[in-house]
């Protein structure tokens, strides 16, 4: 997905920018990148860095030196090389985006035809980024150009612009990612994730809608352009992505998931000693199930976090199997003769849960059972950069309905349906395949009522295939 950091100020920024970036780092897995400015010597100094085996804060850390300014744009990418710095006839300015375009191919083609080229390419393909630095340079202003950016694209895009007056900061037109605004004395910053703010001494200011556009300078925030009524801000941000302590349209991450497990201890009839969460983000789930079923919240199972950190994701299929059994460790101890219940966040492709519930039955567990925090997934995501989920048939729910139906595209919305004749069936497929004593998802009401939006504030798409384009 990816996620960025940005900050204006009265003084240096370097150490806000460094350490806020750095606290986007679960949110991508490829690449990290900064860029100041600075307005004695007008300025811009960037790096890149491939993240894919390493950490964001040591390949930054040594060359903190070389970003003299007073404002600055930090992003971890899903996606391409970024910042992009660009001049133009709006002015020099960097820009990082948290995007996803569907019609790259399409756009580019447009471009090229109006004699425009690119100039990064990453792989031999065009940068998005920088795409998306194109069609803002179309525009008479930089609201001209981002609403052209609006206009143009499929998917989804947020960005930052960092400019000679100050960071501009737009997000998604739908808002199906989230920005916050920040402030403290002399500063204000802004973020994907407002966890970035506490340890930085931010207050949250305030989280931008849909489509809007505001410009940080270190005294102030001025809207550029007012935010849409409609949003579909992505559901799987509170069930998967987000950081426990982040908020998004003012509802925090684990209130969400600890709400969501303790709506199903409530009602959930099996019979367990004990609840344990998969790490890291089926935990504030599985203390909210303990809670609801009263049962004790035990660590039957934990994550090695000093060397393999939850953004380490391997390009090849056969090292993402082995990463995912290296990082969670099971404790025979808690585990042996016991039925243990685990919540987990969602089943994608089903590589990891299958693995580690033949190593619990290994460790001594009597009983496996497992919890969802989400409806089945059965569609793949157009609009954001969730990078498990390409390809429909990559989710073991496509190959089941496949299997079953004989075109992985019939009968969708049935087995979408909660407690219909296929949903009931896929779930016990899946449950089969696993060897687990039990297998429930939450359903979509209860994942929507945990959140505590309107279901049109919503992207369910992955769950039920309601959209918008």
């Amino acid at each position: 997905m990816g996620g960025f950091f940005g900050t204006v100020a009265q003084s240096a920024c370097v150490y806000d920018l460094f350490y806020g970036t750095d606290y986007n780092s679960h949110l991508g897995t490829k690449r990290g990148g900064m860029a100041t400015y600075n307005s004695q010597s007008h300025l811009f100094a960037r790096a890149i860095h491939n993240l894919e085996s390493t950490y964001f804060r040591t390949k930054f850390e040594g060359e903190l030196d070389k970003f003299v300014g007073e404002s600055g744009i930090g992003v971890i990418s899903d996606t391409d090389p970024q910042p992009v710095v660009i001049n133009s006839h709006l002015g020099r300015f960097a820009i990082v985006t948290v995007a996803k375009i569907t019609n790259i191919e399409e756009i580019e083609q447009e471009l090229l035809n109006q004699k425009m080229h690119f100039a990064e390419l990453s792989s031999g393909k065009t940068n998005q980024t920088e795409l998306i630095s194109l069609l803002i340079i179309q525009g008479k202003d930089f609201v001209d150009g981002i609403e052209n950016v609006f206009r143009h694209i499929k998917g989804s895009c947020s960005m930052l612009l960092l400019t000679e007056d100050g960071i501009i900061a737009a997000r998604d037109r739908w808002g199906r990612t989230p920005i916050v605004v920040g402030r403290k004395e002399g500063a204000y910053a802004v973020s994907s994730e407002s966890s970035s703010f506490p340890n930085l001494d931010y207050e949250i200011d305030r989280y931008l809608g849909p489509g809007e556009i505001v410009r940080l300078r270190a005294n102030g925030v001025e809207q550029m352009r007012a935010p849409n009524e409609e949003m579909q801000i992505c559901s799987f941000l509170w069930v998967y992505y987000g950081f426990p302590t982040s908020c998004y349209e003012g509802k925090n991450v684990e209130e969400v998931r600890f709400t969501s497990g303790l709506k199903m201890g409530q009602t959930d009839e099996s019979a367990v000693d004990c609840a344990c969460g998969i790490p890291d983000s089926g935990v504030g789930m599985a203390l909210g199930y303990a809670e609801g079923k009263g049962v004790p919240y035990h660590r039957a199972i934990s994550k090695y976090t000093p060397t393999w950190p939850r953004s380490f994701t391997p390009s090849k299929q056969e090292m993402r199997n082995l990463v995912a059994k290296m990082k969670l460790i099971p404790n025979r101890s808690m585990l042996e003769g016991k039925r243990v219940l685990f919540c987990d966040d969602s089943i994608v492709r089903g590589t990891q849960l299958r693995d580690n519930v033949k190593e619990l039955f290994n460790y001594g567990a009597s009983e496996v059972h497992i919890r969802i925090a989400c409806p089945p997934l059965i569609y793949s995501c157009p609009f954001i950069g969730f990078t498990a989920s390409k390809s429909d048939l990559e989710l073991i729910t496509r190959r089941i309905i496949k299997e079953l139906e004989g075109d992985e595209n019939k009968n969708l919305e049935k087995y979408a349906t909660t407690n219909s004749p296929e949903y009931n069936r896929l779930v016990e497929i899946i449950r089969q395949r696993f060897g687990l004593n039990s297998l429930k998802f939450n359903t979509l009401e209860t994942l929507v009522d945990s959140i505590g939006l309107p279901k049109c504030k919503l992207c369910t798409h992955c769950f039920d295939g309601s959209s918008h384009f």
